[in-house]
């Protein structure tokens, strides 16, 4: 209650668990992006309420990972979305400046220093000012990378930000509680 989250909701197509992870996995550093129409299928029943006037943006990488990967797995899930719902994509509208490490293994006070100032909106898309935005990510782990990421949005003007993604972890299942 003392620190409420930025973001206007979060819709997950499932928990992240063995078999989500893998497929993660496999999408993200397994070049299978062919299997990105099918996790965005997943997601899509879950945010049925966006349209043609709804803006999907996904979780930006940095240029030198964009460069070795090949390809943006958010942008993958976010070209899908785009395709099924009707919504405009804008994979230029946020920027990560900074060259960060991999998040895996970090909590989640090390993952919000490390992403402290590394992403922002880019000031020539305009499709930002007023709009309601999905943001599209792989997983959601910590929320620090789509708090940046919706600060980012909102500073741009963004009426309204609702986090879509293909897995989420819960860390009380992780814990056995």
């Amino acid at each position: 209650m003392a620190n409420p989250p930025r973001h206007d909701g979060i819709a997950a197509a499932t928990l992240y668990n063995d078999t989500s992870r893998r497929l993660v996995l496999a999408l993200k550093h397994g070049n299978r992006i062919s299997l990105a129409p099918m996790m965005a299928g997943l997601i899509a029943p879950r945010v049925h309420f966006i349209g043609p006037d709804w803006v999907i943006v996904p979780v930006p990488l940095h240029r030198w990972r964009l460069w070795k990967r090949g390809y943006n797995q958010a942008a993958e899930l976010g070209r899908e979305l785009s395709r099924r719902t009707g919504a405009r994509l804008a994979v230029d509208a946020l920027v990560r400046r900074k060259r960060t490490p991999s998040l895996g293994g970090l909590g989640q006070k090390a993952r919000k220093r490390v992403l402290t100032g590394a992403i922002t909106a880019n000031g020539r898309c305009q499709a930002l000012k007023g709009a309601r935005v999905v943001l599209v990510d792989d997983v959601l782990t910590s929320g620090a990378t789509s708090d940046a990421c919706v600060s980012a949005l909102k500073r741009a003007g963004a009426e309204k930000v609702v986090v879509a993604c293909f897995a989420r972890v819960i860390d009380e299942l992780l814990d056995g509680r």
